[in-house]
């Protein structure tokens, strides 16, 4: 049974082979993007952190490489423990070299030496060792002077030199491109950059725009555009940098992934995390009140992740979470499995509703409320029968964990009208007099299953608080 989700395996003949969200066709625009413009530029694939780009990026790397493209990948989170950026670029950059451009690069390399050179520090500390003498004050004075004229000066030359430097570094560097790259771009993808130290996703992208963009040579920037706004924000001031702006400048093309199918992916992580051991196995299926487990899982999920906007990764956690949850169950135990989903996933993404719940804070009335709140707008009516539904079940469950021996009667019957009517009301529920709610908890209260257990049975298992039992 697998307690994580591993990183996919990339076929290198089949890249997108064991892709499961449909982005191959995604890949194929992107390289139809490159291919197209022969000129230097920085393309950024921008979406949140958990979406499933350095999978991406890594599949679409090695399609690139069958195409007959030339490409690098360099994780900057992994690799910001070395000070300069500019050492980086250019140890990847020499896995290009062939034996007939060794030279070449050599050269760049001394030229990039010419422009990443920080002399100022080292001319500082001269200047104070040869000037500032505590004897005499007014030697010290007069050193200052001295010292600021040579420095000013120095200043002068060091920035002639460096531009110089600079120009002549870009120009090797084309030469190396077009002599590597047999007329196709190099593809330089650069990821994980918004989780580096500001001060180096900063200095890396200023280096990529202002030294490293030549022709033949393109930068995938794969990034989270919001945290590595905050990040520029940190080095520069927020109150000194507009971070958008900033970011709109060194950036040229900017793409985002689509939302992959939900439904398609909370299938694939049912299987890949093996729910099917469980609420499949033979045992099992003898109870036909387990028989569509399975759909229900797949219902709850797919509807709760949707309309949440979650993340693949919050998708994978919840998907784990809930697997690991099952071994505290027995084959003939009920799973409540709607219930048990929206149970683990508060306690993922909602801990302070998950902890109310467990020390009874709330009212029956006050938990339908909050649980109202988590859900978004412009639900349809399909999944709003299923959330009216879990509604009842919810309710249902706490009322006898709030008072395990004398719960409270949800539903009572006017003797003169002969109306139905229940003390917990569902504003989500529009029909008259709250009857699908009515009707929901009806059902369940009809079935002894739902009236005997509290919502500890599904807390205890979910918070691992129970035994182990061995399947």
């Amino acid at each position: 049974m697998k307690i994580k989700h591993d990183g996919i395996q990339i076929d290198a003949a089949n890249p997108f082979e064991n892709c499961k969200l449909g982005r191959e066709k995604y890949a194929d625009i992107l390289t139809g993007i490159v291919c197209n413009y022969q000129d230097g530029f920085v393309l950024a694939i921008n979406n949140e952190w958990g979406t499933g780009k350095t999978t991406f990026v890594k599949m679409w790397q090695q399609q690139l490489i069958l195409k007959g493209y030339q490409t690098l990948y360099f994780n900057a989170w992994e690799n910001d423990f070395d000070a300069n950026p500019l050492v980086a670029i250019m140890a990847e950059l020499n896995l290009l070299t062939k034996e007939e451009t060794k030279n070449l690069f050599k050269s760049i390399v001394e030229k990039g030496a010419i422009i990443s050179k920080n002399i100022l520090p080292q001319l500082l500390k001269a200047l104070a060792e040869k000037y500032i003498d505590t004897k005499i004050v007014l030697d010290l004075i007069e050193g200052t002077t001295k010292g600021a004229t040579e420095i000013f000066e120095k200043e002068i030359s060091d920035y002639t030199h460096k531009k110089k430097g600079l120009m002549e570094f870009k120009v090797s560097l084309q030469r190396f491109i077009k002599d590597t790259n047999d007329g196709k771009p190099i593809i330089f993808i650069i990821d994980e950059l918004d989780r580096c130290r500001p001060n180096y996703a900063v200095e890396l992208l200023e280096q990529i725009k202002h030294i490293f963009l030549v022709p033949g040579i393109v930068f995938v920037l794969s990034i989270d555009k919001t945290q590595l706004g905050h990040a520029v924000r940190g080095v520069y001031g927020s109150d000194r940098i507009n971070a958008d702006e900033y970011l709109r400048r060194i950036i040229d093309v900017e793409y985002s992934l689509p939302e992959p199918d939900t439904l398609d992916f909370c299938n694939y992580l049912y299987e890949y995390f093996e729910f099917s051991s469980f609420c499949n196995s033979d045992k099992r299926q003898n109870y036909r009140d387990f028989e569509s487990e399975r759909e229900s899982i797949i219902n709850i999920t797919s509807s709760l992740f949707k309309k949440q906007n979650l993340t693949l990764r919050q998708q994978e956690k919840i998907f784990a979470h809930a697997r690991i949850g099952l071994i505290f169950f027995n084959h003939n135990s009920y799973l409540f499995p709607e219930l048990y989903i929206l149970l683990v996933y508060l306690k993922n993404l909602h801990n302070d509703f998950y902890n109310n719940i467990k020390l009874k804070i709330f009212t029956q009335q006050e938990l339908i409320n909050e649980f109202e709140i988590l859900l978004p707008k412009g639900i349809n009516q399909e999944d709003i029968r299923i959330f009216i539904n879990l509604q009842a079940l919810l309710v249902l469950m706490y009322n006898k964990y709030l008072s395990e021996y004398y719960p409270e009667t949800l539903i009572t019957k006017d003797e003169k009208t002969g109306i139905y009517t229940s003390f917990v009301k569902s504003k989500i529920d529009t029909s008259e007099n709250n009857n699908v709610f009515l009707n929901c908890l009806d059902y369940l209260l009809r079935k002894n299953s739902f009236d005997r257990l509290g919502i500890d049975y599904l807390l205890k298992k979910i918070d691992f608080t129970e035994n182990i039992l061995i399947q």
